[in-house]
């Protein structure tokens, strides 16, 4: 079967750090553009960052470039999301996803069940 499943979340300090983790499982990342996306309560669900499987590219929302690393490790079957300087507005549940194709572009199909993220004094 065909899974994701996100882990890492937890409650970290404003500019404190938490490193997100996608692993696949019954499929390989290597063919699929991974995306991560976060939904806070009340609103509606965010892209935050891509990687492709083609050549690498990333791409990251305005929100959170320059504080956010996307990154994969194939022989793991998992992509990252590290969260530097994290905000009391990144707080959300964060999701990943695989793409249709190789690109971060089109849509997703594959979704993990979440992970909680809250940044709080």
């Amino acid at each position: 079967q065909r899974q994701l499943v996100e882990s890492g979340g937890g409650l970290v300090q404003p500019g404190g750090s938490l490193r997100l983790s996608c692993a696949a499982s019954g499929f390989s990342l290597d063919y699929y553009a991974i995306g991560w996306f976060r939904q806070a309560p009340g609103k509606e669900r965010e892209g935050v960052s891509c990687i492709s499987s083609s050549d690498g590219s990333t791409y990251y929302a305005d929100s959170v470039k320059g504080r956010f690393t996307i990154s994969r490790d194939n022989a793991k079957n998992t992509v990252y999301l590290q969260m530097n300087s994290l905000k009391p507005e990144d707080t959300a549940v964060y999701y990943c996803a695989t793409a249709w194709e190789r690109l971060c572009r089109g849509g997703y199909d594959y979704w993990g069940q979440g992970t909680q993220v809250t940044v709080s004094s």
